[in-house]
């Protein structure tokens, strides 16, 4: 047997199954760089016997402009992000992961998940499931306070949560250390789960016109703190 033989055949005795958000948790935030939770309304993990080598999580997009711009609101309700995705540095992981997990989720439903360009991502785990490629996240500014740049900037925010006028509140409370910084842009990839009627109607739904599946420098995408070598437009 050779040695693709043995890791092809390591990787097919990895088992996923329905986790909580509450054993998620301790894997993303040592792992995971954002280092923040987000909301989860579906999570896996991906188990070699009892050892845990990758989790992956979907929830409801909190805006309700990402929900309806995706394919309308006819089709909001189905919206499901791919938020986190973290798992050891094995050949295929990520992408085994990534369509098993889809596959025990409801349906029909539309993911959306995106590559952070910051962190030098380009997607390739979505392109290697057959994502649907839709271009760069539009142009957007985040919130930030001098001394506290290590916060994502959701969590600068959330701190004026609930208070009418909430930058006036920032300045107001952090004066000349509140400031706004250009966010980096995202590659934005979008799936639908359905049956072949479901994903022909989302496909005609969609606002977003499909393009080409963006190249980096290098077939390497940052899972975790470990770089997982990606294989292409390979089905899973």
């Amino acid at each position: 047997m050779d040695i693709t033989q043995t890791k092809t055949q390591a990787v097919e005795r990895v088992n996923v199954i329905n986790i909580t958000a509450k054993e998620a948790a301790p894997w993303l935030l040592s792992r995971h760089y954002a280092k923040r939770m987000c909301p989860i309304s579906f999570a896996f993990g991906a188990f070699k016997g009892s050892l845990m080598v990758g989790v992956v999580t979907f929830g409801v997009p909190s805006s309700a402009a990402l929900r309806d711009g995706l394919a309308g609101k006819e089709w909001s309700n189905m919206v499901l992000e791919l938020n986190r995705l973290c798992c050891t540095n094995e050949k295929n992981m990520a992408s085994l992961l990534v369509g098993r997990s889809i596959k025990m989720l409801p349906y029909p439903s539309i993911i959306v998940s995106y590559a952070d360009t910051a962190q030098g991502h380009v997607g390739y785990v979505y392109q290697a499931t057959n994502f649907i490629y839709t271009g760069l996240s539009a142009k957007r500014t985040d919130w930030k306070v001098k001394g506290m740049e290590h916060l994502h900037g959701a969590t600068i925010a959330d701190k004026s949560r609930g208070v009418k006028d909430r930058a006036q509140w920032m300045r107001d409370t952090y004066g000349e250390d509140f400031y706004l910084e250009e966010r980096s842009r995202k590659h934005r990839y979008i799936y639908l789960h359905g049956d072949r009627k479901q994903k022909a109607e989302m496909r005609a739904a969609l606002k977003y016109d499909e393009e080409p599946y963006p190249k980096g420098e290098s077939m390497r995408y940052e899972i975790s703190s470990a770089i997982e070598t990606q294989i292409g437009r390979a089905h899973v």
